[in-house]
């Protein structure tokens, strides 16, 4: 198999797991594996490497707003979702992907609860920014790994 065939399967399952770490790009990696192979092969087609492309992109944008996206649904201002999003990106890194989500959760209840002391609604905001970054990296998941797929039809099928 060709150094460069095994490096675009490389980059395609770096993406894969990439989406359930933060900070790994794992669109722009998925995105990377297609355009590798196409140009090693010439396969997919236009239409194929247009289509997962487009996935991967997906994936990235997914990655990018999610978060921001559940935490508007649930009532979440802006300022406090960037806010969280800094608090959830610094304890990341003593924490990992807990040290996200307890950022994130954390700070949006404690933000809400200080301005109107409802503590019920301050959880049910705070959840709905915790369940947006969990459905971002499930998409990212998703997205990847039909990306994958794919590929891996290509190569094989």
């Amino acid at each position: 198999m060709d150094v460069l065939v095994v490096a675009a399967f490389a980059l395609l399952v770096l993406g894969v797991a990439g989406s359930l770490l933060p900070l790994v790009p794992s669109g722009a990696l998925s995105l990377a594996g297609v355009l590798v192979y196409w140009w090693a092969t010439g396969d997919p087609g236009v239409f194929w490497v247009f289509v997962l492309a487009s996935l991967a992109v997906t994936a990235t944008l997914v990655d990018w707003l999610a978060g921001v996206v559940g935490a508007k649904a649930g009532g979440v201002d802006n300022r406090t979702a960037i806010l969280a999003g800094a608090v959830g990106f610094v304890l990341m890194f003593p924490g990992g992907p807990l040290g996200l989500l307890a950022g994130v959760a954390g700070t949006v209840f404690a933000v809400k609860v200080r301005a109107s002391r409802d503590i019920e609604e301050s959880l049910r905001q705070a959840a709905y920014a915790t369940v947006g970054v969990l459905a971002s990296a499930a998409m990212q998941v998703v997205l990847t790994g039909v990306v994958l797929a794919a590929m891996l039809w290509v190569q094989f099928g």
